[in-house]
Parts: structure tokens; C-alpha cells; sequence
């Protein structure tokens, strides 16, 4: 995993932190956990804390930040995990969050 952000994780996070004026957001690169390039900007989880989730199921909220992230999800992103909670869920938290399963090659194997 690469410390320096690319493009394409910066390009995540400002959306995620103007658009929804996010409390905190962090944007993991899964890309090296998966059979890419190295250096790719393909697999990210985000960790969104936002007011404007308040009163939202988990559905809207997952689809509010997917509609923020269509053109990356056109364009290169294939694959998006997202952790979406308002500041009062997140201060109730252990702030941990899960890490994502190993690859499995796809298509199930």
C-alpha cells in the first residue's frame, strides 16, 4: 500500500469532504490487495462522517455517495466499499473499521 494519495483517491476525498462538508473521511486504496498494476486506483473503501446522512437509511446514504462518485465509478473505480455514518454514530463508535477480505480472484473462486 502506497502513502502517497493518487489522483483518483484525492479526487475521492474532496468530493466526499466539500460536497457532503464531511466530519471526517478517510479513502483506502484496496488496489494492492487484487491482481492490478501497481500504483492502480481501482478498489477503495471510504469511511464518510457527514450531517447530511442524518435521518437517512444506510441505502440512501450508500447511494448519495455513489451518485458523488459516478464519474469515477465510469471511469476506472470497479470497485467502492462504503462506511457512511452521521457524527453522533461515529462518536458512539469504536472508530475502528473492518478490513476488507482477501481477493478471491473473482467470479467467486
Amino acid at each position: 500500500m502506497s502513502s502517497a494519495s493518487g489522483i483518483v483517491e484525492s479526487t475521492i476525498r474532496n468530493k466526499l469532504l466539500t460536497i457532503l462538508e464531511s466530519k471526517h473521511v478517510q479513502v483506502i486504496n484496496e488496489s494492492y490487495m487484487h491482481n492490478v498494476p501497481k500504483g492502480a486506483e481501482t478498489h477503495f473503501k471510504v469511511v464518510v462522517v457527514s450531517e447530511k446522512f442524518d435521518g437517512l437509511p444506510l441505502i440512501k446514504r450508500h447511494r448519495l455517495v455513489n451518485e458523488l462518485l459516478a464519474e469515477e465509478l465510469q471511469n476506472g473505480v470497479h470497485a467502492l466499499s462504503i462506511v457512511a455514518k452521521t457524527p453522533k454514530q461515529w462518536e458512539e463508535s469504536d472508530k475502528l473499521v473492518e478490513n476488507s477480505p482477501n481477493c478471491r480472484g473473482g467470479f467467486g473462486k
